[in-house]
C-alpha cells in the first residue's frame, strides 16, 4: 500500500524535501511492473538530473523490458538492468558522471545507479537498497554510488524478491534467484498520472 502521508502531504513538503521535484518535469516517476509485483519508483531529477535522464531514456526504449532481477542479496540490495530471462547480457553505451555527492544517502527503499570500478562507468543497472547502506555513500576518499529515487509503493515486493533463495547460474554469481524475477515493463510516469496509479493501488486496499 502507498503511504498515506507520501499522498496527502507532498504539497506541504514540496519545498522542504531533498526529494521536491521541479514543478516543470514532465517525468517523475517509473512503474515497474514485475513477475512478483509492481514498484512505484519517485525519481529525484533536481538531486541527480544526469542519472535520471539516462535511467528514464532506458525506460522509454524499452530497455528494462524483460530483463530480470540478476543480484539478489538478502539485507543489502536487488539490483536489474543487465540480463534476459536467458542470461542474454544487455548493455547500453551510454555512462553517466557520478552524481554520488548528491546529499542522498542509501537508505532503504531508496534506488540508485550500479557502477564497476571506474566511478563514472554507470549506465543502465540500477539497485534498490533492502536495507540502510551508508557504506555506499561517498566520502572524502572514494566516490559513492548515486541515489536517484525511491520506492514510494511495492516495497513489499521488493522485501519478497530480496528473500528469494539464490544460487550460481546463467554464468553469473550466487547471488541470483532460483526462480527468475522479470521485469514485464517500465514506464515513466508525470506527476498525476503516477497519483492517480497511487489512488487506484489504495482504494484497492481499503476495498
Amino acid at each position: 500500500m502507498p503511504d498515506r502521508k507520501y499522498c496527502q502531504w507532498l504539497a506541504l513538503l514540496f519545498f522542504l524535501t531533498p526529494w521536491a521535484i521541479a514543478a516543470d518535469d514532465r517525468t517523475s516517476h517509473l512503474l515497474l511492473e514485475s513477475s512478483h509485483g509492481d514498484i512505484m519508483i519517485e525519481l529525484n531529477p533536481q538531486r541527480a538530473p544526469l542519472t535520471v535522464e539516462n535511467i528514464v531514456t532506458h525506460a522509454r526504449e524499452g530497455f528494462y523490458d524483460g530483463l530480470i532481477f540478476h543480484r539478489v542479496i538478502e539485507d543489502f540490495v536487488i539490483q536489474t538492468g543487465g540480463y534476459d530471462a536467458d542470461f542474454q547480457s544487455r548493455s547500453s553505451e551510454s555512462t553517466v558522471h557520478n552524481e554520488s555527492g548528491n546529499g542522498l544517502s542509501n537508505q532503504r527503499g531508496t534506488v540508485a545507479l550500479a557502477r564497476g570500478d571506474d566511478p563514472h562507468s554507470g549506465s543502465a543497472q540500477f539497485y534498490i537498497n533492502l536495507d540502510d547502506n551508508e557504506r555506499l555513500d561517498p566520502s572524502r576518499a572514494r566516490w559513492g554510488y548515486a541515489v536517484f529515487g525511491r520506492v514510494v509503493h511495492g516495497m513489499e515486493t521488493v522485501e519478497t524478491i530480496g528473500a528469494l533463495p539464490t544460487e550460481a547460474r546463467g554464468g553469473l554469481r550466487s547471488d541470483v534467484p532460483e526462480e527468475n524475477v522479470i521485469i514485464e515493463k517500465v514506464e515513466a510516469m508525470d506527476r498525476s498520472m503516477a497519483f492517480e496509479w497511487l489512488d487506484e493501488q489504495e482504494r484497492g486496499q481499503e476495498e
